[in-house]
């Protein structure tokens, strides 16, 4: 039975334990942080953790316990059906069909399966636990598990992630832990009775065969499929409201009768047109109440980015911008929002990947040159260059392994066409030689097996582009959870993802349209004085003057820098960059990790977990 109070203050999480007595004593541990519990048929502990009531849903038949945890409106009768299914896989499969986002874990007869979401929203993770010959445990938190099990720091995957940009499959979503891997979105973790571990293959990407309008409707159904499931039963609700795709959610959450209370910040910059395009949708729908942030209220990136205290399991990005991001959120929960609406996502899936065309060009030769030149034209690309990615055939190991050789070289510019297998990331200015060669060694490493998310340069670019930014949306969710908010991002649902994904790519990838997917989909749902829109806020003005605003904050991270003292960066190089004037979309950009990783290993090293074990546990294993 579960037990614990009905909203756990703090971090939520969860442990999986496979049912045998060897893990008794890691069980006995997570279970004086834990405030919940379930367990096996067998008696022994199995799910230990911190999760409010209404992220779970449970049943029981038999030799068999089914529990779903996250943002979903799985019934106990639908739980109950899953779990009489026959087996832990054949359950996977009906629960398949569930919108939402959520973990999955399922006891049968001593075996047990847990699997996450595509892009990684709902994160699993795995490792051996200490002195039990193969058994091991599972998480949705790297940093739970890695405490629990004792694990070490690995610097190596620690320097992976001061790449810019940070989208490097799959090196870059995995953890900074030795022994803490994280199990992939498109696979599922099964434990044997003496929790051994092996996973399968759950997930794959639809055919692309539906035509545009096929897909808007799928698209249409499925968002407000997954708006539902999060509203239902809530008599208030918050949400962003600023460009194409959250005002999508908007316009869904309010048809579908939500009491909804949208947000737009606005931007220094003249030639945003967030606020109006806002006012527009709202003067058209009905139970939205709006509230326009001015941009002076907003905080700038790298506020007080050295007095950050978020328990995050993972380095984020998000750090430079958590005072921006959270502004909203915070705003949210003081007006008494149990949820939090984002768009976030809706980039990744609807403007898609241009590569696209290097796939299509040995199969519709005269349709990729016309796709290409439009693309080349648009973004002001070198035609040159362009054709020079058009006709590179390298496999993707081989093109890993020459971002491992050019890791040093000087950022790419922003006009560098994007029709190979990726955008290649270096290593900031102030690595040190040893962050270098650790990086390095590690994606040659990969490089040698490393294969593809797709057979294709624009599906490889998608997949791994979502799987990396979804980490993000994760991340805000761990800092709204202290207060009492649920952040939802239904665009990284499973169903949306292969619902955007099952169009053809040259139907909803194009130079001439901004979007067209998304446009066409929230047909007679988004008032048509917003769905017709083709243009995006930015905030270089923000970034830029939150460098010169923030300087001292962010000077002071380098003050006994955790990343110097590991060997990984050159403080005297950071703070002569941090010094200079810097653009905002490259130089500034560049800071971003490596203030995320700052920030995370200061964060750590503040909010000891009282799940460490201890030096005499396990055999005198220290933290």
């Amino acid at each position: 039975m579960v037990t614990g109070p009905s909203s756990p203050a703090g971090a939520c999480w969860f442990l999986v334990f496979p049912d045998t007595d060897a893990v008794a004593a890691l069980a006995t541990r997570a279970r004086s942080h834990g405030t919940r519990e379930i367990p096996h048929p067998s008696g022994r502990p199995w799910l230990i953790g911190r999760w409010p009531d209404h992220a779970v849903t449970k049943a029981a038949c038999g030799p068999a316990r089914l529990t779903v945890l996250g943002q979903h409106a799985v019934t106990p009768e639908d739980a109950a059906r899953a779990a009489r299914t026959g087996s832990p896989e054949a359950a996977d499969a009906y629960a398949r069909k569930w919108p939402g986002s959520h973990h999955l874990i399922v006891s049968f007869d001593g075996r047990t399966l847990v699997r996450g979401t595509v892009t990684g929203v709902r994160s699993v993770f795995a490792a051996e636990a200490p002195g039990t010959h193969g058994a091991h445990l599972v998480s949705d938190r790297a940093d739970v598990l890695a405490d629990l099990t004792g694990a070490d720091l690995d610097e190596g995957r620690l320097a992976v992630q001061l790449l810019s940009p940070g989208i490097l499959h799959p090196l870059t979503v995995q953890t900074v832990w030795r022994g803490v891997d994280v199990v992939p979105g498109d696979r599922r973790v099964l434990l044997d009775r003496d929790g051994r571990l092996r996973t399968s293959r759950c997930w794959s990407p639809p055919p692309a065969g539906l035509s545009l309008a096929e897909g808007a409707r799928l698209v249409r159904e499925r968002l407000a499929d997954a708006v539902t499931v999060r509203i239902a039963g809530r008599g208030l609700i918050s949400a962003d409201l600023g460009g194409v795709d959250s005002t999508a959610v908007v316009a869904t959450a309010a048809r579908a009768g939500a009491k909804t209370v949208a947000y737009t910040a606005a931007v220094h910059d003249v030639l945003g047109d967030d606020v109006t395009y806002a006012r527009r949708t709202v003067e058209a729908l009905d139970a939205v109440e709006h509230h326009v942030v001015p941009a002076t209220a907003v905080p700038l990136t790298f506020d007080r980015v050295d007095t950050l205290d978020d328990d995050l399991d993972t380095p984020s990005l998000y750090t430079v911008n958590r005072h921006r991001r959270m502004y909203i959120v915070e705003r949210a929960a003081e007006r008494g929002s149990p949820l939090h609406l984002s768009g976030m996502g809706g980039d990744e899936l609807f403007s898609g990947a241009s590569a696209h065309v290097h796939g299509l060009l040995p199969r519709h030769p005269r349709t990729a040159w016309r796709l290409a030149r439009g693309f080349a034209s648009r973004h002001r690309w070198s035609r040159r260059t362009a054709l020079a990615q058009l006709l590179d055939r390298r496999p993707y190991g081989s093109w890993l392994a020459r971002v491992a050789h050019d890791l040093t070289l000087p950022q790419p510019p922003m006009s560098v066409p994007l029709f190979t297998w990726g955008t290649p990331p270096r290593l900031p200015p102030w690595a040190t030689g040893r962050a270098v060669e650790a990086a390095r060694e590690l994606i040659q490493r990969q490089a040698r097996d490393a294969q593809p998310l797709s057979p294709g340069h624009g599906g490889h670019r998608e997949l791994a582009t979502l799987r990396t930014l979804a980490r993000f949306a994760r991340h805000v969710q761990q800092m709204s959870e202290p207060l009492g908010v649920t952040f939802a991002a239904p665009y990284y649902d499973d169903q949306l993802v292969e619902a955007a994904l099952a169009v053809r790519p040259r139907d909803r990838v194009t130079p001439w349209q901004y979007k067209p997917l998304i446009a066409e989909a929230m047909r007679g749902v988004v008032p048509d004085a917003s769905r017709h829109r083709t243009t995006k806020a930015h905030a270089a003005f923000e970034e830029e003057t939150g460098l010169r605003r923030h300087r001292s904050s962010l000077l002071a991270l380098w003050e006994e820098s955790r990343l110097h003292e590991l060997g990984l960066v050159d403080v005297a190089a950071l703070r002569d960059w941090c010094l200079r004037p810097l653009a905002a979309d490259l130089e500034s950009a560049l800071l971003h990790p490596t203030v995320g990783c700052e920030v995370w290993l200061r964060t750590r090293e503040r909010n000891s977990s009282p799940l460490l074990p201890a030096k005499t546990d396990m055999g005198g294993l220290t933290a």
